[in-house]
């Protein structure tokens, strides 16, 4: 059987195995589209309506009646409208006394009221059992089969059984429920959809404060150096030239940045002698960031790949190598193979080349339809032991290319060294760091501490003596 009839018999109606009516409060875009979906998966629905009338944008299957006649129809009610139209839920309490009331609206900006709106609905109608769900999930996604857009749905409420029930509804649409506790995760989960890459916003910030540096750093010495000392207008690097600097160096930087928190978290853990204390906001926000952060790297990797395939066909370069060929033949005088400049750099090439390998092998296993396809211990070789190995073929690599001009005087215009120089400061520092936690000295006693060993046990059973105190 293939896929595409696969997805036709997901869609499909499930007439042999009927299921209880749902109520849906609210004949929107969403309430349609997801009567729709619950109706190609056997439920019987019945939306709740201002306006008793059949509408031809109303799933055929659907009844139509109003509020209070469709809610006595159904244990379970939808309501699929906006916050500020709750009131008329108030004349209807008596009604809705038991059953079971799915919020799934959401808002316009982050924590816009007080309480969210699960929690003002659970107040309007207090003898109902609310559950907060649906409200990651648009309408579109629920047309298109949610083949396409992600499947998880977030449900909390304070009733197990209710909560239980909408699940099962989750389930039966093609969807996974993820339980996130009580009616009090409901403000969390409404500001969920409204945040703009939340774990995003770290690591672009920082590019963006780290390009902007970097750039007036290339040009100071690149374009304004020459200009001043040498009257020589070097403007058009700031296309190609100059970027091709800044990409690789954000990139080993960046690269570093997905590493040092690793190593600043053992030597807290060493120095506390304990893993069961928590780590400070700042180190606990980092470590969650390390994925975008590597992500973001690999692009200034990336493009430093595309900027350096563009270098030969630059008029700038073939000017230079013209320049260099007719000089040798006026003088007629050909320079001689050097032996250890041409190592140089073909080492270098070949440490960038694998060091750019594993920076993408370490990007693919980064996302979830491969990261779900591996077990811990493949996942944490890939990206801790390779990953090391990537850091360190990308030193190398820098490292190898400044050659001899770290100790060149003409390298220090206005005495600032040149920008890879200071790229290679955070990832020497990191490698140094961990090069030393592997020796067995320390070694050892962190990975006792990481497997639940203290240095000074008295202090958590202290800790417990006081929780189970206070619970008492």
């Amino acid at each position: 059987m293939n896929k595409n009839s696969s997805n036709k018999m997901a869609l499909s109606p499930n007439t042999s195995n009927k299921r209880e009516t749902v109520c849906i409060f609210g004949t929107g875009d969403f309430g349609r589209a997801l009567g729709h979906k619950m109706i190609q998966s056997g439920y019987t629905v019945v939306f709740g309506s201002r306006s008793a009338q059949t509408s031809s944008l109303i799933p055929k299957d659907a009844e139509v009646l109003s509020h209070a006649e469709a809610a006595q129809k159904a244990a379970i009610i939808i309501i699929a409208i906006q916050r500020q139209h709750y009131n008329f839920l108030t004349p209807l309490a008596e009604i809705l006394h038991g059953k079971v009331l799915v919020d799934v609206s959401n808002n316009l900006k982050i924590n816009q009221y007080p309480e969210s709106n699960a929690e003002y609905l659970a107040q309007l109608v207090p003898g109902a059992k609310v559950v907060k769900a649906f409200n990651t999930v648009s309408a579109w996604a629920l047309q298109s089969g949610t083949l396409d857009a992600s499947r998880q749905v977030f449900v909390c409420g304070d009733d197990m059984e209710a909560k239980q029930m909408v699940m099962d509804i989750v389930r039966a649409l093609g969807l996974t429920p993820l339980d996130k506790g009580s009616l009090l995760a409901a403000q969390e989960i409404e500001n969920y959809p409204l945040q703009l890459f939340p774990m995003w916003k770290f690591p672009i910030l920082l590019s963006l404060g780290l390009t902007t540096f970097f750039f007036f750093y290339c040009l100071i010495r690149d374009v304004i150096y020459p200009y001043v000392y040498e009257n020589k207008d070097f403007s058009f690097f700031i296309v190609i030239s100059i970027p091709n600097r800044i990409c690789p160096v954000l990139a080993l930087i960046l690269l570093a940045l997905v590493y040092l928190p690793g190593v600043l978290a053992a030597i807290i853990q060493l120095y506390r002698g304990t893993k069961y204390r928590r780590f400070p906001d700042w180190l606990d926000k980092w470590m969650l960031c390390r994925k975008q952060l590597g992500l973001v790297a690999l692009a200034f990797a990336s493009l430093h790949v595309l900027y350096t395939l563009v270098i030969p066909i630059r008029s700038f370069v073939r000017w230079r190598i013209s320049s260099r060929i007719v000089s040798q033949a006026l003088n007629n005088k050909t320079e001689p193979l050097n032996t250890t400049n041409a190592w140089l750099s073909d080492s270098y090439l070949a440490l960038g080349i694998l060091g750019f390998f594993l920076f993408v092998l370490l990007g693919i296993t980064s996302l979830p339809s491969v990261s779900n396809n591996v077990n811990w211990r493949e996942f944490r070789f890939v990206q801790s032991k390779l990953g090391y190995l990537t850091l360190i073929l990308c030193t190398a690599h820098t490292l190898v290319y400044g050659g001899k001009r770290f100790l060149s005087p003409s390298s220090y215009r206005w005495y600032l060294p040149n920008a890879y120089m200071l790229a290679l400061i955070v990832p020497c520092i990191v490698l140094v760091v961990k090069f030393v936690l592997i020796f067995p000295c320390l070694d050892k006693p962190l990975t006792q501490i990481r497997q639940g060993w203290e240095r000074k046990p008295q202090y958590s059973e202290q800790s417990n003596y006081i929780i189970n105190k206070s619970a008492v």
